[in-house]
């Protein structure tokens, strides 16, 4: 069990029945079964999956080394990217079975899909490419060169522009779906990750692995207007490293991984405030919220586990294991 912080009148037999009354409420919150949660384990092969609860309930075998996920447009198939295989792998959610898979690339990471579901766009780290690929008939569509070792992509709602990382160029391209060309590379920190869009579209946040920071960038003029800055009590700078992010369902606050650090840090999105530190298991990215924002599930790297973090109280309600290397985390609706 993991908690964001300990009092001076640190009290275990109180803090281990505080614990239970709120694993205890969250058992009775979720009983109804919304939110099953799917994590990628890259060690495994497999995809586990737990209950609302994070009681586990069972495992999908799938291609090597599973990685990002998300669900079809219709919410039938779990796409999940396989960085051993060059794969995207199928899964049937009603079954729970691989039924196929697309191949990619040279060590794919990370993707996203157009508005209508029909286009993956992938990052292709060994390739340096943006690559698009039709899911329908498992072919390649078109490729774009980015800067080395690209990992985060985002497509815009209306479909018209993709937003990748380069690790080693320390730039967001902006690459625009229908020229398919670099319109622009916006220079944010060092080793940028991943991406979340603000609700109302006005700015995309960029993780910095190596800057201990995340970067907002103006959608509008495609330049960085803010860095939010992370620090945690007693560890150093190069060990705090946001990676990982996702939105809460209300929109009002940004999570972010910050990965060495064994950190989840909650940003309020209007004032980009640190509002809340939780303290969870090691190497803390992957995450996913519950539906109804209450709990918020975290992918804990070299932990070999997940830990439920109740979002009104910014504390850890419980870890459990998740498999070997467990890296993102998929919930349904």
């Amino acid at each position: 069990m993991a908690f964001s912080s300990r009092p001076s009148s640190f009290n275990p037999l109180r803090s281990a029945l505080l614990a239970a009354g709120l694993c205890t409420a969250l058992t009775a919150a979720h009983a109804q079964g919304a939110g099953k949660v799917y994590v990628s384990s890259e060690k495994d092969n497999q995809i586990h999956v737990f209950n609302a609860s994070g009681e586990r309930q069972g495992a999908i075998d799938v291609c090597k080394r599973p990685r990002d996920m998300s669900f079809s447009a219709d919410g039938q198939q779990i796409m999940v990217i396989c960085g051993d295989s060059n794969a995207m792998g199928l899964v049937n959610v009603a079954t729970g079975k691989l039924t196929g898979t697309v191949p990619l690339g040279d060590s794919p990471e990370m993707f996203d899909l157009s508005p209508d579901g029909k286009t993956a766009y992938v990052s292709i780290e060994d390739e340096n490419v943006m690559a698009a690929y039709d899911i329908a008939t498992k072919k390649p569509v078109f490729e774009v060169k980015t800067g080395g070792e690209p990992e985060g992509v985002l497509v815009t709602p209306d479909g018209k522009t993709a937003y990748v990382t380069s690790e080693v160029a320390n730039v967001v391209h902006v690459i625009d779906l229908g020229t398919k060309k670099v319109t622009k590379n916006i220079k944010v920190g060092k080793r940028p990750r991943r991406f979340v869009m603000s609700p109302d579209g006005s700015e995309l946040w960029v993780t910095n692995e190596l800057d201990a920071t995340v970067s907002v960038v103006d959608t509008k003029t495609h330049t960085e207007k803010q860095k939010i800055k992370f620090e945690v009590k007693g560890m150093r700078q190069a060990d705090i490293t946001p990676v990982g992010m996702t939105l809460s369902p209300d929109g009002k606050s940004m999570w972010v991984g910050l990965g060495k650090a064994n950190h989840v840090a909650e940003v309020d999105v209007a004032t980009k405030a640190v509002k809340t530190q939780v303290l969870v298991g090691k190497r803390a990215w992957g995450m996913g919220f519950h539906p109804d924002g209450k709990t918020l599930y975290v992918a804990n790297g070299l932990s070999d586990d997940m830990t439920l973090v109740d979002t009104a109280s910014g504390k850890a309600l419980k870890t459990v294991p998740a498999g070997r290397v467990p890296h993102s985390i998929l919930v349904s609706k």
